[in-house]
């Protein structure tokens, strides 16, 4: 089975205070991924890991510094076609809110997305896609025709937002932090919708969140990112439930529980970003319960171990 998407070595680097600046971060540092059809992926880790700026290189809101991004087994960088592109990949943001604008009605937003891509061929064509797409959501066209984004709920606003994503027929959807915006009592009917997209629609979905909980229940493969690498990777249950890396435990320790018999962890340290992204070896070392002194000198190269690559010295001979 071929991929949808191929990262290769993908690198991004920021010059810290303008362009001539000597102190640079490596926000993205040689990732390597790849997204099978009809699956969903997911990068998670705290804020600050990179795994935003990996989907705006995807979407093309960024360029790589290095490295490459082949779809189809072609170059991304050097597509000439991006309109093209943007028809093949859709994004679903965090608050719903920002993407509709307040003072726009919602239902202009899928007249006007048929339009920019020649989607349409008459007037009952057009609201049939339309309603078909919303109602994919457990949406009709009679729910948002007429209303503003204040009008509708969070929940409404963010399933419209993935309708609209649909109108044309991408093979890859991103959705960056989507239900975090949500109530809570909502999110599980949103992240839902992600496995429907890929059941129904053959749709491969990257899912960026740093909620492991929901990672969970709707991943096939899952990501684990730390200050700009990929430390560990493999399929979701592998990783969740038999963790390698001494961050991935670190993650899933810091998450409450519901049982007040158990007692609570410790929450997770967070470090300034900048001291860690500038840190020499690994970048996790400064925080690890398993520091090593090569830990501190040396970045770990990936190990493949029991289905799951990972990043870590603990792990190499």
């Amino acid at each position: 089975m071929s991929e949808i998407l191929k990262a290769r070595n993908l690198t991004k680097i920021y010059s810290l205070g303008g362009l001539f600046s000597r102190t640079k971060i490596t926000a993205v540092d040689r990732i390597s991924f790849s997204i099978q059809p009809a699956e969903i992926f997911t990068l998670a880790g705290e804020s600050g890991c990179g795994k935003t700026t990996t989907a705006r290189m995807i979407l093309g809101f960024e360029y790589p510094t290095a490295g490459e991004l082949l779809y189809e087994d072609q170059n991304l960088v050097e597509l000439r076609d991006k309109k093209a592109w943007f028809k093949k990949v859709q994004a679903v943001f965090q608050n719903p809110f920002e993407t509709f604008n307040p003072l726009r009605k919602v239902e202009d937003y899928f007249f006007e997305t048929i339009q920019n891509f020649h989607l349409d061929k008459n007037e009952r064509e057009t609201e049939e896609l339309i309603e078909e797409k919303l109602q994919a959501v457990g949406l009709s066209l009679c729910d948002i025709a007429g209303k503003y984004p204040g009008e509708l709920s969070g929940g409404q606003l963010q399933r419209a937002s993935i309708a609209r994503s649909l109108l044309t027929n991408p093979s890859l959807l991103i959705a960056d932090e989507p239900v975090s915006m949500v109530d809570a009592s909502l999110r599980m009917s949103v992240v839902n919708l992600f496995r429907k997209m890929c059941d129904s629609f053959q749709v491969s979905v990257i899912y960026i969140t740093h909620d492991l909980a929901t990672a969970y229940y709707i991943s096939d493969r899952i990501a684990i990112m730390f200050r700009g690498h990929i430390v560990e990777t493999g399929p979701v249950d592998q990783v969740l439930e038999n963790p390698k890396h001494p961050y991935t435990k670190l993650l899933i320790e810091s998450i409450p529980q519901p049982d007040p018999q158990i007692p609570e962890k410790a929450a997770i340290q967070f470090l300034e970003e900048k001291e860690e992204y500038l840190r020499k070896g690994c970048k996790f070392s400064g925080r690890c319960p398993e520091v090593m002194e090569i830990c501190k000198q040396q970045v770990p190269e990936d190990t493949s171990l029991d289905g799951t690559v990972v990043k870590c010295h603990l792990y190499q001979k």
